[in-house]
This record gives structure tokens, C-alpha cells and sequence, in this order.
């Protein structure tokens, strides 16, 4: 047990890295922490496995690195020599059956310049990005749909080509839905600001361009300014190096223990129900996706309730295969480059982008073993790659069986890339209602989540529900919760770091 610990009993439900990261900053703080996990297993999305002997991420595979409170914990829970960039970042966006390298100098998707486009796009679609310059303003208010703002100012054809498949990956959602002030808040001031979405996009870049040099000369992350990072050996292995670390500091976890209620004892305490027990809490912090935190807060914070209940969300499935790297000969018409350091080929970048108009059952592809040198060193002569499927309404996909689910990848891998070999191994991981949905005043309704739960003394919220999907901004939420909590004993805010930027998490 820290020495230094308060006698403050802070409950932690949920063992997503939000609640991991909430129960593991208190506790390094000297709190009490009890941390309660429904599941048998701790890390929420984030899952390292293997396949064919090679080790893979089932889950989540990368981090923002430009935000820095990922890498910070992975640092602060001694993986920070594990922290690799990407092997390539080269990635590709098959439309209208071809495979075309993703254009540079968008933002979310978004070009500034048709010329970028050119040859992704048609003809028409290009002549329509240069008519934005010539269109009156558009008025955004409090928030815009992002693939609807697109479409007015740049044709549908930018949104279902570029904007649609990038904010696939991210939300499993529908772009023409999509929060443009919680999905690419940068953009959206921006837009607001500036007459065009060309203007707009440039002034984006051009405000990032001083944080792109930093990066590349390493700053923050000291990894040569990579905008996403992997752990070797999978993200998947930073829940159980945060439950280390949080039980070092004399933390408690309990999985497979469900919180089924609250009760408030006195203006400031609490009793958490899990099964048959019922721990007496100074604070709780929520840390469980929307569903289960509305039902948790009905008696104490309808409002709030009655909010987080109205939040949907996605379910995907990933399916990795393994390929033996001697069945990948060049297809007819494709000159595969070889594995660096090696005569065995490899598909071409880190994998490819599907638009959904285009009717494939597969949304994207990511060639593990060519993105990520761990992958590759662990299983030298195989070929890892994964496929996803599965956006917001669409269940009936991501519920096949799993022999469907592998048939239909090698029918849209084959198509795209010419691969035909059989896999040697397979793997469908199904994420279930994994995504929560960020429509048109997602953050409206974050801010009046807030805003009821506040009046509970020593409650707070945090998760993918809040303020971005990706770990840096999950991460942040459970810090926000924390600090909070810790404000409310009366102690200094644990720490300094960048608090909660609203939907700047948009990535894994």
C-alpha cells in the first residue's frame, strides 16, 4: 500500500484504458482505488493476441502521438522503449476498383487543392473542389454535419471518395452524420472563420505546420515526430502494464465484478453495488460506456440519464489473417515490393481505405506485418494482415459467421490487390457496440452530461462517450474525472497536463 495514501476510497467502474487510466492516476496520486471490471478481462478495445505464432493487435493498434497523454502513460508505466512509429505510413484508397495512393494536403479528407486529388477523383468531381472559392459563405452555427458541409462546399464525391472512408475507420459512422465540431474541431473553427472550406483547410494546415516541424525534430514523443506510435507487441499491452502499475501503488481490481447500482450515503459519499458486495466510496468515477452509466445515474442525475441513453453506437469486426509469405507472388499486373532487408514480397504501404458507395463488404485493410516491424520480426515468414467490417447500421455484417466474414475479406482482398493465396490462419475479433456515435451536437450534449453530473459531490464521468474515441482523448477524459475528483478532497490537481480537447481524439 503507498504510504502516502489519503484514506479517501475513490471506485473505479469500468477497466476500459479510461478506467485504467482514472484508477491509475488517483492511485499514483495516493488515493485509495478500487477498480471494478464487469468483464474477465481488463483494456476495453484494446486487445493483443496472436495468430499463426505472430503477435497481433485485436484491438486498437495505434496512438495519436500528438497528443500527448497516450504516450505519456505508456511512458509512466515503463513502456516507453517499446514505442515504435510505423514501418510505413504509405496507405491507399481502393475506388472504383483501383488501388490509388491517399493524397496528401487534406485534412480529415478534405483537400485544399483539387489538383491533390486528381486521379482519385474524377474529372468532374475535381472541377467541383475549385467551385468553392466562387460559392457564398456557408452558415455553420453551433455545429454542422461534416460530410454535409463537405458536400455543399466540395461535391458529394470528396465526402464519399476521402471524407467517408477516413471517418469510417475512425467512427464505424455515417459522415453526412458526423459532428464536424467533435470529429475535426480544428477544421470547423477554421471554417467558421473563413469565407471557403479551401481557406479553411489551408489555414489548418498552416497552423499546424510549426507543430509538424517540432514533431520532426522529436519533440514530445523523442521518436522522430510520428504522428501515430504502436507498442511493440501491441497496444493491447498497455491495460495490463496501467493494472501493474496501479496495483504497485496499492491499488485493488476486481474483473468480472459489475457495478449494478449506487447509492449516496450522506451529502458526500457513496455505496457501490457489484453483485453481492457494496463498497463504501468517497468518489466514483464512471468510466463504463454510455448504456451502462445512464442506467447507473437514472436515480441520482435523470437528466444526465436520460442524455447518455440517447447515444448510439457501432459495432465493428476485425478479421486477421495469416498468410505464409512464400504463397504471395506478384499477381498478374502488380510488381510487389519486397520485405525490407529481404527477397520475400509484401504488399504495397500500410494497407488501403474502402468508400462504402462502392459497395464492398470490407471498409479498410491494414498490412500488420509491412506497418508494423514487431509484427514482421515476430513472424518473419508470414504475412499478417487485418480487414475490418462494420459501420453504424450495419449489425447484420458484423454478426456473420465467422467463416463468412473471412470469405468475403479474401473475395475484396483479391479484388484489390490481386492476392489469392489462402490464409494459413484466421481470427475474427468482434468489437459490439464499440463505437459510440458523434452526430450534429455531440458535444452539446456532453457539456449538459457534465454539467447535471457536477451537482453530484465525488461523481464523474470518462470513456470513448465523451470527448473523442481514441486513446490520447479517452485518456484525457479519465485524467479530467480524476483531477476533478481529487479538486473535490480538497487536494492540488494531480497534474498540469493539457486537459480534454473536445473531439481532437478522433483517431486510435
Amino acid at each position: 500500500m503507498n504510504a502516502d495514501t489519503t484514506g479517501h476510497h475513490v471506485v473505479v467502474a469500468g477497466g476500459g484504458i479510461a478506467g485504467l487510466a482514472a484508477a491509475h492516476r488517483l492511485a499514483t496520486a495516493g488515493h485509495r482505488v478500487t477498480l471494478l471490471e464487469e468483464g474477465a478481462r481488463l483494456g476495453g478495445k484494446l486487445l493483443a493476441g496472436e495468430i499463426a505464432g505472430a503477435p497481433v493487435d485485436l484491438g486498437a493498434e495505434s496512438l495519436l502521438a500528438r497528443r500527448p497523454e497516450a504516450v505519456a502513460l505508456a511512458r509512466a508505466v515503463g513502456l516507453g522503449d517499446r514505442l515504435q512509429p510505423p514501418a510505413t505510413t504509405t496507405a491507399s484508397v481502393w475506388s472504383r476498383g483501383e488501388l490509388t495512393p491517399m493524397p496528401k494536403g487534406h485534412v480529415m479528407g478534405v483537400p485544399g487543392d483539387g489538383r491533390a486529388v486528381d486521379g482519385l477523383l474524377s474529372e468532374e468531381g475535381v472541377r467541383r473542389i475549385g467551385l468553392d472559392r466562387e460559392l457564398p459563405p456557408t452558415e455553420i452555427g453551433d455545429d454542422i454535419a461534416i460530410g454535409a458541409y463537405v458536400a455543399e462546399r466540395m461535391g458529394h464525391e470528396v465526402v464519399d471518395r476521402l471524407v467517408e472512408p477516413l471517418l469510417g475507420g475512425v467512427y464505424a459512422g455515417d459522415a453526412y452524420r458526423i459532428s464536424m465540431k467533435a470529429a475535426v474541431p480544428a477544421l470547423f473553427e477554421a471554417a467558421r472563420r473563413h469565407p471557403t472550406l479551401t481557406a479553411a483547410v489551408h489555414a489548418v494546415q498552416q497552423a499546424g505546420a510549426a507543430a509538424a516541424a517540432a514533431d520532426a525534430a522529436g519533440a514530445g514523443t523523442g521518436l522522430g515526430g510520428s504522428v501515430f506510435l504502436g507498442v511493440e507487441g501491441g497496444v493491447g499491452t498497455l491495460p495490463s502494464a496501467v493494472a501493474d502499475a496501479i496495483r504497485a501503488a496499492g491499488g485493488e481490481i476486481l474483473t468480472r465484478t459489475p457495478v449494478t447500482a449506487l447509492r449516496r450515503t450522506g451529502p458526500a459519499g457513496w455505496e457501490v453495488v457489484a453483485g453481492d458486495r457494496v463498497l463504501a466510496a468517497d468518489a466514483v468515477v464512471l468510466a463504463t460506456p454510455a448504456g451502462p452509466a445512464a442506467a447507473l445515474l437514472a436515480d441520482h442525475a435523470p437528466a444526465a440519464s436520460a442524455e447518455l441513453a440517447e447515444i448510439a453506437y457501432a459495432s465493428m469486426a476485425l478479421i486477421t489473417l495469416a498468410f505464409r509469405r512464400t504463397d504471395l507472388p506478384a499477381p498478374a499486373g502488380m510488381d510487389l515490393p519486397a520485405l525490407p532487408g529481404t527477397d520475400l514480397p509484401a504488399l504495397p504501404g500500410s494497407g488501403f481505405l474502402v468508400p462504402p458507395v462502392d459497395g464492398h463488404t470490407i471498409k479498410a485493410s491494414t498490412f500488420s506485418s509491412q506497418k508494423w516491424r514487431w509484427v514482421a520480426d515476430g513472424a518473419p515468414d508470414l504475412f499478417v494482415l487485418r480487414t475490418s467490417v462494420g459501420r453504424h447500421g450495419e449489425e447484420e455484417q458484423v454478426h456473420r459467421e465467422d467463416t463468412d466474414l473471412v470469405a468475403a475479406s479474401l473475395k475484396d482482398l483479391a479484388a484489390a490487390t490481386g492476392l489469392t493465396a489462402r490464409p494459413v490462419a484466421t481470427t475474427v475479433t468482434r468489437w459490439t457496440g464499440g463505437l459510440p456515435q458523434y452526430p450534429v451536437g455531440h458535444l452539446a450534449r456532453v457539456a449538459r452530461v457534465r454539467e447535471a453530473v457536477a451537482a453530484l459531490p465525488g461523481l464523474r464521468v470518462a470513456g470513448a462517450a465523451y470527448d473523442g474515441v481514441g486513446i490520447p482523448a479517452c485518456i484525457a477524459s479519465a485524467h479530467r474525472a480524476a483531477d476533478e475528483i481529487a479538486a473535490g478532497f480538497g487536494d492540488e490537481i494531480i497534474a498540469t497536463s493539457k486537459r480534454t480537447d473536445p473531439g481532437a481524439g478522433h483517431s486510435s
